[in-house]
């Protein structure tokens, strides 16, 4: 398929979980099922007959994904700036915010959830490893690792279709407290078929005395199950809360001159913090009576979005470890946010971080102490 693999020097590691670190990650991330992204620079005639909205995520069967796979040959845009047109790597809203954090930021992270036995698990252990995430978190089971075909057009756009049917996955039971014992963070993806896991781990995550960040994940997640969003934000459970413009509309129910605003101050009633991105235009944040709105930074040249709303998490995680005020918060996930979309796939590349510290130094902003 011509794909370019993440990191294809490396060996694959002997075990999944080794002896566990002295020192908990400072942040983890639930990711239920391990996933492996195909990303592809394509026209908009494959777009036209894959089914489901344009820009949303939609699952397809396995079927359904290798028949786009192998669509995506046939429909490639030509590549420029040495991009080659399909990136495979570890992938998953979850995987790169937290690879974003450690990679970047140096930020310690690890993961919790499950990994299949073939290939592409293979894979996904690989890239995470080599970006210094923790996976002592991270069962190995007998069993296929999810898939999720990234759909980029001229504008870089994408549209994604995931594959998590067949897929391992951790259930509700596997939870330990030690899976969570020590750690600051636990950030957590909306997924209406995945409620008995998540519930059960904030439950846990909070016993131990974390804080919870979620993502809303997709228009059509919550457009599909906005009763039991709610409900899990009525929990008083979520500290912090993203959302994106296409998400925050559906939030509160609006149609498309719903008010940005207007989802940002109802996730304000329930979540400590609240974040709406508003791609090209920046970002909004709330905190207590506190409101900011802070500009994008490089969407300009933006390559592809994909990744683009992981990777301001990533950021503004950052600046909260930290201790940062909410505008500076902003301001470090809008420079983290814009790296990633300076090239094909949600991994940040070493040449991209490098344009994110400099444009975080030129806005005075606190620079990462990473590890040599």
């Amino acid at each position: 398929m011509g794909a370019e693999a993440a990191h294809p020097q490396q060996q694959p590691p002997s075990s999944v979980r080794p002896c566990r670190e002295a020192a908990a990650p400072a942040v983890l991330g639930l990711q239920l099922s391990a996933l492996i992204d195909h990303v592809a620079r394509v026209d908009w005639s494959l777009l036209d007959r894959v089914p489901g909205d344009r820009g949303g995520s939609q699952q397809v069967s396995i079927v359904e994904l290798n028949h786009i796979l192998n669509e995506v040959n046939t429909h490639i845009l030509p590549s420029h700036n040495d991009l080659t047109p399909i990136t495979t790597i570890a992938g998953g809203s979850v995987a790169n915010t937290i690879r974003g954090l450690s990679a970047g930021f140096g930020i310690s992270t690890g993961i919790i959830g499950a990994c299949g036995d073939d290939n592409q698990g293979l894979l996904f252990v690989n890239n995470m490893s080599f970006s210094g995430v923790d996976l002592t978190r991270l069962r190995a089971k007998k069993g296929h690792t999810a898939q999720c075909v990234c759909l980029v057009d001229a504008s870089g756009n994408r549209t994604m279709r995931p594959c998590l049917s067949s897929a391992v996955k951790i259930q509700a039971n596997e939870f330990r407290k030690e899976d969570f014992k020590g750690s600051k963070w636990l950030i957590v993806r909306y997924a209406q078929q995945n409620m008995e896991q998540i519930i059960e781990a904030i439950r846990i995550a909070k016993q131990e005395g974390l804080s919870v960040s979620l993502d809303l994940a997709s228009f059509e997640m919550v457009r599909d199950s906005r009763s039991k969003l709610i409900n899990l934000l009525e929990t008083g459970n979520i500290d912090l809360c993203f959302a994106n413009e296409d998400e925050a509309r559906e939030v509160i129910g609006g149609g498309l001159e719903s008010d940005p605003e207007e989802a940002l101050a109802f996730l304000g009633k329930y979540c400590k913090w609240a974040v709406v991105t508003l791609a090209s235009k920046g970002c909004m944040a709330k905190h207590g009576k506190q409101v900011v709105q802070v500009p994008a930074i490089g969407e300009s040249n933006a390559v592809d979005t994909t990744g683009a709303g992981d990777l301001f998490a990533s950021g503004f995680l950052y600046g909260l470890v930290k201790g940062l005020p909410l505008e500076e918060c902003c301001m470090v996930g809008a420079c983290s946010g814009g790296s990633v979309t300076r090239a094909l796939g949600g991994e940040v590349r070493p040449e991209n971080w490098q344009w994110m510290y400099k444009q975080m130094h030129a806005r005075g902003m606190l620079l990462p102490e990473l590890k040599n």
